[in-house]
């Protein structure tokens, strides 16, 4: 089979997973109440992330068997991003500490850099620094992905086209194909994320999501790095609206680090009425 059409059965494996999921989450209770920082008004199942992760280590594998290069870099993103991803899991189902997911998020991030190795060294500083500011990224970028999955489709579509452009970044064809793998899974849950949920990722899908993305990130700037500030522009709009609202809370002396919906997309969300703003496009009852 062409790697073409395993991205196509990854996609539909992840539309399949998801379908079965969502079952599995309304069976079991998987369910996320609204409460004063929510951006959705009713009850919905929760966890559906887990088929992108599925399917994304499944492709990797398959892509690895196929070409043995890069194996760091499957590493790196089927261990820590499985073990991101199985933490995401259980919180989803029992609240885990927050102190407890930042360790197991610090452990994802030193297992990233042990296995992509080669970390850039920074003019003037010592070769460690790079490695702290990596891991650093890796580790808070993986947290401003959760803390950005407020309202459909936002999460999931940003993976997409992040993926998609360091697909192209990477070159390299095993690398560009895991990107590609990335996209696929996230192809295969949007339907039901967008424009209208159906079921949320979850912490396990926007942790290993923003996991994915910050190693694969990376992993391109070791082989690149005078271009590797081009590597936050497909990331722009989740880092900026991140980094100012907690900067913003901290002025103002709040807990920055407590869930809350002062966003700037959950201002416009809530603004438009609406997650997806596709209602204003709809013709008017009894028009033409």
């Amino acid at each position: 089979m062409s790697t073409w059409l395993l991205l196509v059965a990854a996609a539909i494996s992840s539309f399949g997973i998801t379908a079965l999921l969502r079952r599995y989450a309304l069976k079991r209770g998987v369910i996320d109440i609204p409460n004063a920082r929510s951006s959705h008004a009713v009850p919905m199942p929760r966890g559906g992330g887990m088929a992108i992760v599925v399917t994304f280590i499944c492709f990797m594998t398959l892509i690895w068997h196929r070409d043995h290069s890069q194996l760091g870099l499957l590493i790196a993103l089927a261990g820590a991003g499985g073990w991101v991803a199985i933490v995401g899991f259980l919180d989803d189902h029992r609240h885990i500490p927050a102190t407890w997911r930042l360790v197991a998020h610090l452990l994802g991030g030193l297992w990233a850099l042990y296995w992509l190795s080669d970390v850039p060294a920074i003019a003037g500083l010592p070769g460690w620094v790079g490695g702290v500011l990596a891991c650093l990224y890796i580790v808070g970028f993986l947290n401003f992905y959760n803390f950005m999955d407020g309202i459909d489709g936002i999460a999931t579509t940003q993976a997409i086209l992040a993926g998609l452009a360091y697909a192209a970044f990477a070159l390299d064809a095993p690398p560009a194909w895991l990107c590609l793998g990335l996209v696929a899974g996230g192809l295969g849950f949007l339907p039901f994320n967008f424009p209208k949920a159906r079921i949320f990722l979850g912490d396990v899908g926007s942790g290993a999501l923003g996991y994915a993305l910050a190693a694969s990130a990376a992993w391109i700037a070791q082989r690149d790095w005078p271009h590797a500030p081009l590597l936050l522009l497909p990331l722009s709009a989740f880092l900026a609206d991140a980094s100012l609202t907690l900067a913003a809370r901290a002025a103002a002396r709040q807990r920055w680090w407590t869930p809350h919906a002062e966003h700037a997309y959950q201002f416009w969300a809530r603004h438009l009425r609406s997650h997806s703003g596709l209602e204003q496009f709809q013709p008017a009852a009894g028009a033409v």
